[in-house]
């Protein structure tokens, strides 16, 4: 499933793509495309695809100023690359769950690196391509170096497309060497071609000494640089896949979520009818049937009305109970919902449908009639009965 994602990183408005699988969703990853690449790159758009078949969701964006992300890139540099890839994080922790998996292609590969010590979640990372430090990008405009700091930016040729580069971009990149590297504390992939004629496969070497273990290598034989083969991306990506299952742990961060007493919070979790429920100290699923599509991982949305209505009844009877110490020794509720009710509805027309909720009370004990008859009528006091009862108004509204 494809599902277009916009979120802010500081000012701007960045677009990415989020690849979800068709069923449960293992974890999280985000890829980070190559340098003035995007995120519809081929090899981006097949490796996502690919890892969703494995059960893994990935988010792909534009960095600042490319695609059809917001601002400049003559304004953007590596720096930026990497405060767009925590805000990425940001988005997928607070809208879905945080990545576990960071993938980088080519300069991609070198901002995941850097960013991963900002992205607590993250418990593997794999690099495409990528260069051992940001400052390997410069090859692409040694001949302009000279222009850019002396006037203060250059028009150059990448890809084919003309692009401004400031003198800002070359500062900051100076600033980036590979140190992080050894201090990754994450699993590391590196893939890399030895026939890539746009970062040598010298990077990648240099890339593996500096991190420390656990960390491996695989060789992308005959591969591009841009993975433009099919084939080649769909390898990569059964190799990440199987890899990254081996040190993420999908079962370490459970889905959660910061609510107040009082405020209960729905959400998405396989974007078809699977959803995440959760109050201030709870988490659980509501969910369809099979039969209707669903994965039938939680009650659906009328189980959840009918109980809320029961557990209510059921604890207003034992308050009233113990308040006036009655023999009550346990109650049962049985609810049942219907379109088509007409037993009892003297001011409903002969062929009127109404929707109706009966409810079947059980109370086990030693209660006189008249005991019963009460709890009976303090059943319809309880205050979800009430608010079904007074038809509340519901007030729609998007959030800002």
């Amino acid at each position: 499933m494809r599902q277009k994602i916009t979120f802010q990183s500081g000012e701007l408005q960045l677009a990415g793509q989020l690849e979800s699988p068709a069923g449960d969703i293992k974890f999280y990853a985000l890829f980070a495309h190559c340098f003035t690449c995007g995120k519809d790159i081929a090899a981006a758009t097949r490796i996502s695809r690919a890892l969703t078949q494995q059960g893994i969701a990935v988010l792909r964006f534009d960095f600042t100023g490319l695609g059809n992300s917001d601002g400049d890139f003559a304004n953007s540099n590596f720096s930026s690359n990497i405060q767009d890839l925590i805000a990425a994080a940001d988005h997928l922790r607070e809208h879905f769950k945080a990545p576990q998996l960071l993938i980088g292609h080519s300069l991609g590969g070198a901002a995941v690196l850097a960013a991963a010590e900002k992205i607590n979640e993250v418990q593997a990372i794999t690099t495409i391509g990528a260069p051992s430090d940001a400052q390997h990008v410069a090859h692409n405009f040694n001949a302009h170096l000279d222009e850019i700091n002396s006037t203060g930016e250059a028009k150059v040729s990448l890809a084919g497309r003309e692009f401004t580069i400031k003198k800002q971009f070359v500062d900051d990149i100076a600033q980036y060497d590979r140190s992080h590297i050894s201090k990754l504390k994450r699993a590391l992939l590196v893939m890399h071609s030895p026939i890539d004629a746009t970062v040598s496969i010298n990077e990648a070497e240099k890339i593996y000494a500096t991190a420390k273990h656990p960390k491996s290598f695989i060789s992308l034989d005959k591969a591009d640089h841009l993975l433009t083969n099919k084939e080649d991306a769909d390898y990569a990506a059964e190799v990440i896949a199987s890899w990254a299952k081996r040190y993420v742990d999908h079962n370490k961060t459970q889905y959660s979520a910061r609510l107040t007493s009082g405020n209960v919070l729905v959400e998405e979790k396989d974007h078809v009818f699977t959803q995440h429920v959760s109050t201030k100290d709870h988490t659980w699923f509501a969910d369809e049937p099979s039969k209707v599509g669903g994965n039938n991982l939680g009650p659906d949305p009328y189980d959840h009305l009918l109980a809320g209505l029961g557990a209510c009844t059921a604890m207003t009877l034992r308050m009233y109970a113990s308040r006036k110490n009655l023999p009550l020794e346990h109650v049962k509720v049985e609810l049942d919902h219907t379109r088509d009710y007409h037993t009892d509805c003297d001011d409903c027309e002969k062929d009127t449908k109404i929707e109706a909720i009966t409810r079947k009370i059980t109370l086990i004990g030693d209660l006189t009639d008249e005991q019963r008859k009460r709890l009976l009528e303090i059943a319809d006091k309880c205050p979800v009965h009430k608010t079904l009862h007074n038809v509340p108004l519901i007030v729609s509204e998007l959030a800002k």
